[in-house]
Order: C-alpha cells, then sequence, then structure tokens
C-alpha cells in the first residue's frame, strides 16, 4: 500500500510563545518552520521536528489561536485524544525531571503493549504521552537540550478515540493499508510499513464516550504519508467509491494533501513526503525566517502586522 507512516499531527492551541517555549524548551524539538495557516493569514502555523529536517513521522504542527475568537474545545470521539512521541528505553527518569523542573506535570501511565509510558499536558490542555523504546533508531535533532541518549526521535503513535470500531477499523485495514499488531481491552493497534515508532495509531473505542468539540486544546487532524502524487490520486478515487467524502489536493508548500473523515469522524490527511521543509530554507536555518507560500508575499507586510509577537532563542 502507498502509505508508509505516520506524516505529522496538527493541534489548536492558545498563545503563540507558549506553545514555542513548550515545544523548544520543553520537549527539545526543533522549529523547522514558521509559516501561517493558509486558511487564515494571520495565525501562524507552526512545524516542530523530531530530527534535522523534520522528516515525515517526526513532525507535531500548531495554529496558535489565542485571542481570534476560537472557543475552548473538549476531548472525545471523533478525534486524535493523545499524541505520543518516541525516546531511548530507560530515558523516562531524565524526562520527568525535565518535565518537573518546567512546572509541568507529569503522571506515570500502565506500560502499554511492553513499553514504558509517562503522560502530561501543555498550557492549552493538550495531551501528551512520551514512549520509551528499543525500536526506534531515527537520529534525533539533540541540540534542544537533550543528548541523543533520551532526546525524542519523533512520534510514536497517535491514539483516535472512536465509538464504533468495525467501521474505521475496516478502512484503515482495507483501504489504508494499515494492519492489526497488537490489542488489548478497549484499544487495538494498527500500523502500517511496518510497526516501529512513527508507524502505528491506537485505536481506543468505547460506544459511550462523549463526541468531541474541536477548539482550543485540541487535536485538528492526523496525516499520514504517501509516496507519490500520483498514489496520492489514486488513494482519492479509491476513497471515494468507497463512499469518504475527500477533498480536492491542496497545495501545502511541503507537501500536497488531501483530507477526510474516516467512519468515526477522526479526520484525516494524506500528504507526500515531497519536497519537504528545505525546499525554500537552508537546513541550518530552518525555523528562522517568516516564510509565506508564494500566493502570499503580496500581503506580507500586513501578515507581519497582525501576527503576534513572538521570541525565539538564538
Amino acid at each position: 500500500m502507498p502509505i508508509v507512516s505516520l506524516h505529522h499531527v496538527t493541534a489548536t492551541v492558545d498563545a503563540a510563545q507558549d506553545d514555542l517555549d513548550f515545544c523548544l524548551g520543553a520537549l527539545g524539538l526543533r522549529l523547522v518552520k514558521k509559516t501561517v495557516n493558509f486558511d487564515n493569514h494571520h495565525v501562524y502555523h507552526f512545524y516542530y521536528g523530531g530530527d534535522e529536517r523534520g522528516a515525515p513521522g517526526t513532525i507535531w504542527t500548531t495554529f496558535p489561536y489565542k485571542d481570534r475568537g476560537v472557543k475552548v474545545g473538549s476531548k472525545g470521539a471523533g478525534q486524535v485524544t493523545v499524541t505520543s512521541f518516541s525516546v531511548p528505553a530507560g530515558s523516562l527518569d531524565a524526562w520527568k525531571r525535565r518535565l518537573r523542573a518546567r512546572g509541568i506535570a507529569v503522571q506515570d501511565v500502565a506500560p502499554r503493549f511492553g513499553e514504558q509510558v509517562i503522560q502530561f499536558s501543555d498550557r492549552s490542555g493538550l495531551v501528551f504521552e512520551i514512549i520509551a523504546t528499543d525500536r526506534d533508531k531515527r537520529t534525533p535533532w539533540t541540540a534542544g537540550g537533550m543528548n541523543a541518549s533520551a532526546a525524542i526521535r519523533g512520534l510514536h503513535s497517535v491514539t483516535i478515540t472512536v465509538r464504533d470500531l468495525v467501521a474505521t477499523l475496516e478502512l484503515m485495514t482495507d483501504l489504508l493499508g494499515y494492519t492489526v499488531v497488537d490489542e488489548t481491552e478497549g484499544r487495538i493497534r494498527v500500523a502500517v510499513g511496518g510497526s516501529a515508532p512513527g508507524h502505528i495509531i491506537d485505536i481506543a473505542h468505547d460506544t459511550r464516550t462523549e463526541l468531541a468539540v474541536n477548539g482550543l486544546g485540541t487535536v485538528h487532524h492526523v496525516a499520514m504519508a504517501i509516496t507519490s502524487e500520483d498514489e496520492q490520486l489514486a488513494l482519492r478515487d479509491e476513497l471515494i467509491k468507497a463512499g469518504r467524502k475527500v477533498t480536492d489536493v491542496r497545495d501545502r508548500c511541503y507537501f500536497k494533501s488531501i483530507y477526510f473523515r474516516e467512519p468515526g469522524n477522526v479526520l484525516f490527511e494524506v500528504a507526500t513526503m515531497q519536497p519537504g521543509f528545505t525546499s525554500d530554507e537552508d537546513v541550518a536555518q530552518l525555523g528562522r525566517a517568516l516564510k509565506l507560500p508564494p500566493w502570499e508575499e503580496k500581503n506580507r507586510a500586513d501578515i507581519e502586522e497582525h501576527l503576534t509577537a513572538i521570541k525565539l532563542k538564538s
């Protein structure tokens, strides 16, 4: 199947500076792109990577919507409810110290499918996990304050929550190429392109779960990586034949995307792996300048005037 891994996860957060401080200062991720929401150019779109280039499967992205009229959302069925990052086995004590030193409350979670887990939230109320594993060979970004023996490698997995497992699982296994790799009560783990971190989605299911409401402090969508534009178009056709309502291809400059809701109402994106974040910046300069899509350059002065002031550590 053409889907090879996770690509990124995107959330709606509150204050831009708080988000930067959390993702860079606490998680030690790299800001690989500072741009704007292509659908609302007065709002930032921050892309954070777990490695030097922000490779697909390492990327966490945010829209900071403080004072933009967006209400606080609620987590529930039809949404990504937890985003999990991958770190080396044996490093969770270092992560507990790092997070608690920054005033972040951390709790232990029961081991999941043989791997140790801690959980915490950011100031917007988003729920994160760090999962310790010996199965992640990706090279991390280490300039964020954690050395290679502990630094985040990228996404481990996401947990999507649905009321009805059957239809969601059928779409993911029949059309998207996922296979079931593990299961426990109320949760089934699927993976594509192998079962290593960065390839995993956990489906939590409970018919009694309240429906999610999108807003501040909630994940907007999860994106999966696909190998080419041709395969993306072919998959789009298959999804439409299966009765899914799918968007046209959207040019996001650093990848091209289609969007659709799976039967449980979680918003899925399928994004190409190319051209990547170095298409308009050198690797060493990623995330430093405000990069706009070509069609927005004529509006740069207005955009810069209305964006929230932020500070990045040199």
